[in-house]
């Protein structure tokens, strides 16, 4: 397996190495999972990948999520983002779909709302648009490594708050119906990740964050503001542009990223799979008491 470094300080492309080595060899996937723990972006080219295929790589990771309600390929291990309405036509810019999309340009790490967040997502691009569309993602190991001693020790033992709504909000009012609010209650994690894999922590936040445990509210989001454009200022992200054949994996709890706009009138559609994370990936259970609603 070669690993070809992409991005600023992390991200890489493995090539000698498919899917299907990684879902069928213990040492394809040892050499695979060292350099996730490394890199936390790792770029698979010419898969030429499936439903099965994805799905049978990424449970060597550890558990998949379930679909949750109200979302595309619900009760399934993979969540369909798509602009392809039941019509087979590009839906609107109004429509919901759309909608989704748009918030999905937001930064964010995924599941930072549910009540176990995720390890990784692997994300394969299944029909793309001409132009756009592309994935950028940060390094928030690298931007904790850059924040000074002093900030390090405001936030290291500081709890934020991650609320689906919250984000999806931003964009329009109507994105999230009942169902949805009912089984995603908000969730509240430590701010900083550390992996037990190499010791090195992480920020742990996202634009599901909307609040931080024992913090005025203003002051909480101004801070935690403050935190993502740091983690995020230019010249610090990995974008991906996307070509047939490619899967992207990355580690939740050391990136945030976000989607690219593309041409409204063409068609976008991507698979993921999205890992669980567990205590053996650092995964910390314990929690203050929990807020009720996003504020």
């Amino acid at each position: 397996m070669e690993i070809i470094p992409l991005g600023p300080g992390f991200a890489a492309e493995l090539r000698g190495v498919t899917l299907a080595d990684v879902a069928a060899d213990d040492a394809a996937y040892k050499a695979v999972r060292a350099a996730f723990e490394e890199h936390s972006v790792l770029v698979f080219r010419d898969q030429g990948v499936t439903d099965e295929a994805q799905v049978a790589f990424s449970r060597r990771f550890g558990p998949l999520e379930v679909t949750p309600v109200a979302t595309e390929g619900a009760g399934t291990n993979l969540v369909i983002l798509t602009t392809i309405g039941k019509d087979g036509k590009v839906v609107p810019a109004d429509d919901r779909l759309a909608l989704r999309n748009k918030a999905n340009q937001l930064w964010h790490a995924d599941s930072t709302f549910k009540a176990i967040p995720a390890l990784a997502s692997v994300l394969s691009g299944r029909i793309m648009p001409a132009q756009g569309g592309e994935t950028e993602y940060v390094s928030t190991r690298l931007a904790w490594e850059r924040f000074s001693p002093a900030t390090q020790r405001k936030i290291e033992n500081l709890f934020a708050w991650h609320d689906y709504s919250h984000s999806r909000g931003k964009i329009a009012a109507n994105i999230v119906g009942a169902a949805e609010r009912a089984a995603l209650p908000p969730q509240c994690w430590r701010m900083v990740w550390k992996n037990p894999a190499n010791g090195r922590r992480a920020l742990y936040i996202a634009s599901h964050a909307y609040a931080i445990e024992g913090m005025e509210n203003g002051a909480a989001q101004k801070l935690l503001a403050e935190l993502i454009d740091a983690a995020t200022a230019p010249g610090l992200s990995y974008e991906h542009s996307w070509r047939k054949g490619d899967v992207v994996m990355w580690d939740n709890r050391a990136t945030l990223h976000r989607g690219r706009p593309w041409p409204a009138h063409e068609a976008r559609v991507m698979v993921r799979t999205t890992i669980s994370a567990t205590d053996a990936d650092g995964l910390q259970r314990v929690r203050p008491p929990s807020r009720q609603t996003a504020e």
